[in-house]
């Protein structure tokens, strides 16, 4: 018995198409404009793309026809392409805000937010802050977490590479839909200005970059938000703890004594932020050779020497998360924008930077001091 084209069949297979940026069903979104099915088992499909200029239009046309064609009875599928009107866009700007289209908000300082958001710092540049970063950003997605990066580094970004991102943000309107690679959703400076392009801004206007990621980029609902900040205690560090006060820092180091000394005070600016210090990671530590002997070529102990100073310091534990090993692998992954963590192929410091990122993936999104949405029956 042959199965009867049915339009409704096909649009139940659309419901499986996840728009690239925002990671919903194109048919929760609106997207879907219309679904005609003839009697030979021939799909014609309208999507509403959110802009005209929509930079996944090629891929979300590629998913919904392999969906379609999936229905049962469906031979062949066409998808003609819409563009949302003025009215439908600022109708899913408010599904998307959960609120007034006009309102601009920041999310994650929402005492009720159950994001955890980690500040990846280092008292110093070259320690590898930012590749920490996006390992731990992609391992953490790896394992179902649903995961965003702000690459708050404004004058140094480097995430977008790290990732492999070459794509620019959709603009909704005033609303921007970060790429996602690796399953993570990302934004930087980096992807708004041209190649080799210096960014020279003064404190207001950094300020105003971050706040500007933090409440006009749409990340959805996150379990876990890493922002890279640049090296040192300056004004991005503390634009970030005055916009994101349940922020908690990460302070990358490596094992050489002098990193450790710079490193100790960039965990120390949580004194004045009054932000925690979830950790300490040791980067580029000693590193086993094919022999069996183990170059220590950045000393060793400092990632333990910080964490130690900053317990004393601060009065409370902060732990030494892990050490990753020095790894020329690591260094040529980032070169290729596909995170080590993510290969196959066995490596000490993936295999290091999965542990942390499992480490700090066990510890809950907190919910303490919150009120619940229980009631009495």
């Amino acid at each position: 018995m042959t199965d009867t084209p049915d339009a409704a069949a096909v649009h139940r297979q659309l419901q499986t198409v996840l728009d690239p940026e925002l990671r919903v069903p194109v048919t929760d979104l609106g997207m879907v404009g219309g679904v005609n099915v003839d009697a030979e088992g021939t799909a014609s499909v309208t999507i509403k793309l959110t802009t005209e200029a929509c930079p996944m239009r090629s891929r979300i046309v590629d998913e919904v026809t392999a969906a379609a064609v999936r229905a049962p009875g469906i031979r062949t599928a066409e998808v003609q392409l819409d563009v949302m009107s003025p009215e439908e866009r600022a109708e899913l700007k408010e599904q998307l805000r959960g609120g007034p289209a006009g309102a601009k908000i920041n999310p994650f300082a929402n005492p009720d937010s159950l994001t955890k958001v980690y500040a990846v710092a280092s008292g110093k540049g070259g320690v590898g802050k930012s590749s920490v970063t996006v390992n731990l950003a992609c391992a953490m997605a790896a394992e179902g977490l649903k995961v965003g990066i702000i690459d708050a580094d404004v004058h140094g970004f480097s995430v977008p590479g790290l990732m492999g991102i070459t794509d620019k943000p959709t603009r909704l309107d005033e609303m921007i839909l970060p790429p996602v690679a690796h399953e993570v959703k990302t934004i930087s400076i980096g992807m708004f200005v041209d190649p080799g392009q210096a960014v020279a801004w003064r404190g207001p206007m950094l300020h105003r970059a971050v706040e500007q990621f933090l409440t006009d980029v749409h990340f959805g609902d996150l379990d876990v938000l890493l922002l890279d900040l640049p090296p040192g205690t300056g004004d991005i560090a503390i634009s970030v703890a005055q916009l994101l006060p349940g922020s908690e820092l990460l302070v990358v180091t490596t094992p050489q004594a002098a990193a450790a000394d710079v490193a100790e005070r960039a965990g120390a600016l949580s004194t004045q932020t009054e932000q925690k210090v979830a950790g300490v990671i040791e980067n580029m530590g000693p590193m086993t050779m094919p022999d069996g002997s183990v170059l220590d070529l950045f000393g060793s102990g400092g990632g333990q020497l910080v964490a130690d100073r900053l317990s004393e310091s601060l009065q409370t534990q902060v732990p030494l998360l892990g050490s990753v090993p020095l790894d020329p692998g690591l260094r040529q992954a980032g070169d290729d924008g596909a995170p080590i963590v993510l290969s196959d192929s066995p490596s000490p410091a993936g295999q290091a930077l999965r542990g942390i990122a499992q480490r700090l993936a066990q510890i809950p999104r907190g919910i303490s001091g919150r009120s619940l949405p229980i009631h009495p029956g």
